[in-house]
């Protein structure tokens, strides 16, 4: 008998789901420190977490915890060309998304600047520096030593959500020996020899399936229609293309990524997101199983993912 538990962490809706109903108490707050102590390490919505703390310092000695999230969020961004970077921390500052609480300028001068219309699409962010989509080359961890270059900012974001659900939902297998699943917004990972039943949908009025996620894979939905914002006139929201520091082109209100892991799952489905029209042939050659919704609310199924009943 499955027991489950909702709560709420990184602003997302959560689910922690166990195949031993007797040990749901005790996983949940497993769960629950596993994602406060990745908050405190890399959350820049927070002055005090560990990574603020290291970048206003100009670097230095990383927590083993900040560690793993650094070198999850480089692998990300090499394995995905530099589509899905961690150096878009001040770009989404700058765009009002984060403790800049809109503004568009940093009093450090750190040579970013708006203009444009309403429509972001033809929105200019103006930077003097070196673009995310290279930045984060300049990233450096030796050892635990973390060097971040000056003017960049990182937000760990997706990256480092992914790999909190891997982390909760591997620590409750191991520790519990019972199957589990871990849902931290849109990214779910499994742990155990049970399959699990996951509804896939973004917001109520989007196209829905059902779909058997094989225990121990995971699967990861990204959105255009989700954390959107204004500033002003201008309409945003929070998938960034690091070629050109403002939101990538809504060609996908979402993509749902199944895939071994959930930092893989992810960068897949915040990798298509941000290549638009280019992206079904990349994740045709990365393999997984996906699913995306187009604008107009149009489905494609690419590598198995099971075709949903047309009405």
């Amino acid at each position: 008998m499955i027991a489950y538990r909702d709560f709420e962490a990184f602003t997302c809706e959560c689910r922690l789901a166990v195949a031993d109903p007797e040990v749901l108490e005790p996983a949940l707050a497993r769960v629950q420190e596993t994602l406060a102590a990745v908050d405190a390490a890399c959350s820049r919505f927070r002055e005090d977490s560990e990574l603020s703390m290291l970048e206003r310092a100009g670097g230095g000695e990383a927590s083993p915890l900040l560690v793993s999230l650094v070198r999850a969020a480089l692998g990300v961004a090499e394995r995905s060309g530099g589509t899905v970077v961690p150096t878009l921390g001040r770009e989404l500052a700058v765009l009002g998304y984060g403790p800049a609480g809109g503004s568009f300028r940093f009093a450090d001068d750190g040579g970013a600047s708006l203009s444009g219309s309403a429509e972001y699409g033809s929105v200019s962010l103006v930077t003097q520096r070196e673009l995310p989509a290279e930045s984060w080359r300049g990233v450096r961890l030796d050892g635990s030593v973390l060097t971040v270059p000056a003017g960049v900012a990182l937000d760990l974001g997706a990256s480092a959500k992914a790999l909190a659900a891997d982390l909760c939902a591997r620590q409750v297998s191991e520790r519990w020996g019972t199957s589990v699943l871990v849902s931290l917004g849109g990214d779910i990972a499994t742990a155990g020899p049970e399959a699990w039943e996951v509804r896939v949908q973004d917001l109520p009025d989007d196209p829905t399936t059902q779909v058997r996620l094989v225990g121990g894979w995971a699967l990861a939905t990204s959105s255009t229609q989700k954390r959107r914002w204004s500033s002003g006139s201008m309409q945003f929201h929070h998938i960034l293309d690091p070629w050109t520091s403002l939101p990538a082109e809504p060609v996908w209100r979402s993509v749902s990524v199944a895939a071994p892991d959930c930092v893989g799952a992810n960068m897949a489905s915040t990798g298509a997101i941000v290549r638009g029209d280019r992206a079904l042939s990349w994740l045709r050659e990365f393999g997984c199983p996906a699913r995306l919704v187009r604008h107009d609310g149009g489905v494609l199924e690419l590598n198995g993912w099971p075709a949903a009943e047309r009405v």
